[in-house]
C-alpha cells in the first residue's frame, strides 16, 4: 500500500517505450493515437521541465475551477441554447464538481436552483431537459442527484415520488429495459438513470420488485464477448455503458448475472500505458471522461467479486498514472477540465474528470486518500455507484425513508 508521500510521477523518458507502434501501416486509427500521445508528451516534458522550480506545476487549480463553475452557473438560464434540454445536467455538472472541490454555495442560491428545477418538473412525472419539456429519463436523473446534492427539505419535496414513481412505469418495457422517454430509444443509460432514481429515492420493495421485473436479465445481455457492455444487446462495448451495466446490476443487487471477471479484463485494458487515463472503446483514443466511467467501474467491479468495497486493500488499476494525466494535461489554466489536450474546457468533463480523480483518490481502504503530487490535490469523495457525496446518498435515503409521499397505492395506480 502506498502512503501519501509514496504516490510519485511516473518517469516519462522511460515510458516513451510504451507509445503506440503502427508496425509500419499507418492509418486514420493510428495517425490519430500518435497525434494524441504528441500532444500528451508535450504537457509530459513541459512538467518535467518545471516540476522542481514551479511548485503549482502539479496543482489542481482549485480556485480557477470553482470560478469557472460559479461564472457558468450563472450563465445557465440564457446561454448555452444548444444544451437546451440539458439545463438539469449543467446544474448536476456545476454541483457535482463544487462539492468535490469542497465548495458549498449559499442557501439562497441552491433554493433558487431547486424552483428552477421544478419548473423542469413534467406534469406526468419526472423531469424535462427544461420547463415545458416532455419528462426524460436523462435528465430526471440529473435533476434528482442535483436535488439530492442539495439535500434541503425543499429540495426532496421538489422531487415528487408519487408522480416519479409513475413515470418510470410509463416508460418501461416488458422485457424490463427502460425507454428514455415514452415511445422513445432503450438503452442501457435509462435503464441505469430509472434504477438510480428509484433507489436513491429509496422506494418500497413493492414497487421496486415489479418495477424491475426481468431488467437484470436485460442488462446482461448487453455485455459483449468482450466483456464489457454495449448500449443494448449485439453493440460495440463502450466505458460509458459500462458503467450504466455494473452499476445497475449492483444497485439491483444482481452482478452475479454477468461475467464479471470478464468486465474486469476488459475495463482494466481501457487504461493507456503511456498516456495514463482511460479510453472508452477498443483502439479509440484517451478521453478525461473515461476517469469515471472506467474508473469507477473498476472498484464497483471488484467490490461484486470479493463481496464488498470495505474488503478492497487495493483497486487493479494505477491511481496515480490516471490523476497523473488529469493535473498535467486535462486542466485549463482559466478553469474547467477537458477531454484531451488542445480541447475546449466544459461542464461534462470537469464533472467527470474531478469525479474520476476522487475515485482514484478514495478507492481503496487507506487511512488518507492516495492523492499525487500537492496534498492540496485531495478532493472530497464520491459515491461510485450515484456519482454524489456519500453523505447526500445516506441523507436521501433516510429522508425518503421517513418521509415517504409514494406509497403502494402509486403502484396500483401504474399498473
Amino acid at each position: 500500500m502506498l502512503s501519501l508521500d509514496e504516490l510519485l510521477f511516473r518517469n516519462f523518458e522511460d515510458l516513451k517505450h510504451f507509445k503506440f507502434d503502427d508496425e509500419k501501416h499507418s492509418t486514420i486509427t493510428s495517425r490519430e493515437q500518435r497525434k494524441t500521445e504528441e500532444s500528451v508528451e508535450k504537457c509530459y516534458d513541459r512538467f518535467n521541465h518545471v516540476q522542481f522550480t514551479n511548485p503549482g506545476a502539479s496543482q489542481l487549480n482549485r480556485t480557477q475551477h470553482l470560478q469557472y463553475l460559479e461564472i457558468m452557473l450563472h450563465k445557465l438560464p440564457w446561454n448555452y441554447e444548444c444544451l437546451d434540454s440539458s439545463r438539469p445536467w449543467c446544474i448536476y455538472w456545476i454541483l457535482q464538481s463544487s462539492k468535490l472541490l469542497g465548495y458549498n454555495y449559499d442557501d439562497k442560491y441552491l433554493e433558487d436552483i431547486v424552483q428552477f428545477l421544478i419548473k423542469c418538473r413534467a406534469p406526468t412525472g419526472g423531469f424535462g431537459g427544461g420547463p415545458g419539456q416532455y419528462a426524460h429519463l436523462a435528465p430526471t436523473y440529473a435533476a434528482v442527484n442535483s436535488l439530492c446534492i442539495i439535500g434541503t427539505e425543499s429540495a426532496y419535496r421538489a422531487i415528487d415520488r408519487e408522480s416519479l414513481v409513475r413515470f418510470l412505469f410509463s416508460v418501461r418495457d416488458v422485457d424490463g429495459s427502460f425507454r428514455l422517454h415514452v415511445d422513445g430509444e432503450i438503452d442501457v443509460r435509462g435503464t441505469y438513470c430509472a434504477i438510480s432514481c428509484a433507489k436513491l429515492t429509496n422506494m418500497p420493495e413493492s414497487i421496486l420488485s415489479e418495477l424491475f421485473r426481468g431488467t437484470a436479465d436485460w442488462i446482461a445481455s448487453c455485455q459483449t464477448y468482450e466483456g464489457g457492455f454495449g448500449g443494448a444487446p449485439d453493440l460495440e462495448a463502450h466505458g460509458g455503458y459500462t458503467f450504466c451495466g455494473i452499476a445497475s446490476l449492483a444497485l439491483l443487487n444482481e452482478a452475479d448475472k454477468c461475467d464479471k471477471k470478464a468486465l474486469l479484463q476488459w475495463t482494466l485494458r481501457r487504461q493507456m500505458s503511456y498516456e495514463g487515463g482511460f479510453q472508452g472503446r477498443t483502439n479509440k483514443l484517451v478521453d478525461g471522461c473515461y476517469s469515471f466511467w472506467v474508473g469507477a467501474t473498476i472498484p464497483i467491479t471488484q467490490a461484486t467479486l470479493i463481496g464488498s468495497s470495505r474488503d478492497m486493500d487495493q483497486t487493479l488499476f494505477d491511481v496515480g498514472a490516471m490523476q497523473e494525466y488529469i493535473l498535467l494535461c486535462c486542466q485549463k489554466p482559466n478553469g474547467g477540465l477537458i477531454d484531451k489536450p488542445g480541447k475546449p474546457q466544459d461542464l461534462y468533463h470537469t464533472c467527470y474528470t474531478l469525479s474520476g480523480v476522487s475515485i482514484a483518490q478514495h478507492s481503496e481502504c487507506a487511512h488518507q486518500p492516495q492523492v499525487l503530487g500537492d496534498p492540496v490535490n485531495s478532493l472530497l469523495p464520491t459515491h461510485p455507484l450515484f456519482n454524489i457525496p456519500p453523505n447526500s446518498v445516506a441523507d436521501a435515503l433516510r429522508y425518503f425513508s421517513n418521509n415517504s409521499n409514494a406509497k403502494d397505492s402509486a403502484y396500483n395506480e401504474s399498473t
